[in-house]
């Protein structure tokens, strides 16, 4: 059983599970009803996904410094409550279940979905 990171709208791996989608906004131009059957996700979980102004930090960091600007304003943002036990809960499915989770974000090293692996495996998840 292990939590996968995958990009939202790839094609899916066998076996792969729920796919949740830890973004803002559902992907544009898609119906409601077509998330699942187009490979974005089965399951909406935007208490994973960065703020408004936490994403435009990470679309406009040119460099590593405002890069970890972006991871430290991240991180701050899932030390909530909320989303601290968001992050156990899916700790814990990794060890039950196959399920993913995502981003559209193309390259996982300039998206919160890089930040997001690593708060899972601090918190014992298992991570394919």
């Amino acid at each position: 059983m292990t939590v996968r990171i995958v990009r939202l709208g790839s094609d899916r791996f066998p076996g792969e599970g729920l796919r949740i989608g830890t973004v803002r906004r559902p992907p544009r131009g898609v119906k409601k009803n077509e998330y699942s059957s187009k490979n974005f996700y089965d399951v909406w979980l935007p208490t994973l996904a960065p703020s408004a102004a936490t994403v435009k930090l990470a679309q406009s960091a040119k460099s590593g410094r405002e890069w970890q600007r972006f991871m430290k304003k991240y991180r701050a943002e899932m030390a909530t409550p909320e989303s601290r036990a968001t992050l156990d809960l899916l700790a814990a499915f990794s060890h039950q279940a196959h399920f993913s989770v995502g981003c559209y974000c193309p390259d996982e090293s300039r998206c919160h979905r890089s930040v997001l692996r690593a708060l899972l495996l601090a918190r014992g998840a298992k991570v394919t």
